[in-house]
């Protein structure tokens, strides 16, 4: 049982959910002015946290400051916060026509501190001068602060971007015209669906994983994907849609009892069932509304939804295949034929599985 206690260990670090999410920054121009709306988890800046390839603030080192300040009535937060704000703005990126503009802080907004066990997003407003004539700008901060979602307001063809932690946007044309093209939004989506399903869909990689040590074979893990893979494609896209609506309180506690229904089932049987291919379609349509709730976030681009949207879907299947192929080079390929496989890896893994699932069962629907 040792590897199904490393696991274990491995795995409780990032039980307390303090998800980290994509920063989105609303730009409009008003005159002279550019105008920022950014909704971030500010707490996390202040607290100095890496957000670069982070999934769970808990992770972190400073993840006691960061409660400490997730904890803090809003007017204490933003003192804080406005401290701090000289710190950040020097680690900002806002160069228009090649000259770097200073931002300039306008306000924050942060909502009531509420369940501490969940981020807390906050609005930040920031202004940067324009010179006269000003053409084009060029947006980006340091890749501690994470991943920045940029959508441009108020003209024809706005551009919207995803910048990966510490990118720099290519020049926006403040006048519009720099929406992404069909195949170029198709292109830009796919590591936006990789990145959260490695590193930062763990859920989704333990659901992967419980299908990955059921057997060895081909066969059965072929299956399983595909109906894994069918069921979230639909969900997803009906979600993004919006066709389909589920609150997340009843669509992640579901995920959490999908990951620990597949383990479970790993323990006690030694082949695919007749119907375990049907409950893993079941359990794809809601890890589908869980990808939907991740692109709810920071929306779709307009007039380039359909390729974003399936872009996403291929980055998504992209990330399960580097975690099935990963898992079998590590394990399957090396052990796979072992009388002892079964007992002393594929059992105690999915012990260690169905263990964490139902830890976050419990978290999401009592704590």
């Amino acid at each position: 049982m040792s590897s199904a206690l490393l696991l274990c260990l491995l795995l409780t670090q990032s039980l307390r959910a303090h998800e980290v999410f994509p920063a989105i920054a609303d730009m409009t121009q008003e005159g002279q002015l550019l105008r920022f709306e950014v909704q971030a988890n500010l707490e996390s800046f202040v607290a100095g946290i890496d957000l670069t390839d982070l999934a769970d603030t808990d992770a972190a080192p400073q993840a006691a400051d960061y409660d400490s300040l997730r904890a803090l009535p809003p007017d204490d937060m933003e003192a804080m916060f406005t401290a701090f704000w000289p710190q950040m703005a020097a680690r900002m990126t806002i160069r228009v026509d090649g000259t770097d503009m200073s931002p300039v802080l306008v306000g924050v907004e942060i909502p009531a501190t509420g369940d501490v066990g969940v981020p807390r997003p906050s609005i930040l407003r920031f202004d940067a001068a324009l010179p006269a004539g000003a053409q084009a700008v060029q947006i980006g901060w340091d890749r501690a602060f994470g991943t920045l979602v940029i959508r441009q307001q108020g003209v024809d063809a706005p551009y919207d971007g995803y910048l990966e932690a510490g990118a720099l946007s290519d020049p926006v044309r403040l006048a519009g015209g720099d929406q992404a093209g069909l195949w170029q939004t198709f292109f830009n989506y796919i590591p936006v669906g990789f990145d959260h399903i490695v590193p930062k869909g763990l859920d989704h990689i333990l659901f992967v994983l419980g299908l990955f040590f059921l057997s060895t074979q081909m066969r059965p893990l072929l299956l399983q994907v595909s109906a894994f893979t069918l069921a979230h494609t639909l969900t997803l896209a009906l979600a993004a849609l919006g066709y389909v609506s589920v609150p997340g309180s009843i669509v992640e506690p579901l995920i959490a009892a999908s990951i620990v229904f597949v383990a479970v089932e790993n323990i006690f049987t030694q082949g695919l069932s007749r119907w375990r291919p049907v409950v893993v379609f079941a359990f794809g349509l809601l890890h589908g509304l869980g990808f939907a709730s991740v692109l709810g976030e920071f929306g779709l681009p307009q007039g380039a939804f359909i390729p974003a949207l399936i872009g996403f879907n291929i980055g998504v299947e992209l990330g399960q295949l580097a975690v099935i192929a990963t898992a079998f080079a590590l394990v399957a390929y090396w052990f796979g034929g072992r009388d002892w496989y079964r007992r002393a890896i594929a059992t105690p893994a999915s012990v260690a599985i169905a263990l964490v699932g139902g830890w976050w069962f419990v978290e999401r629907v009592f704590l």
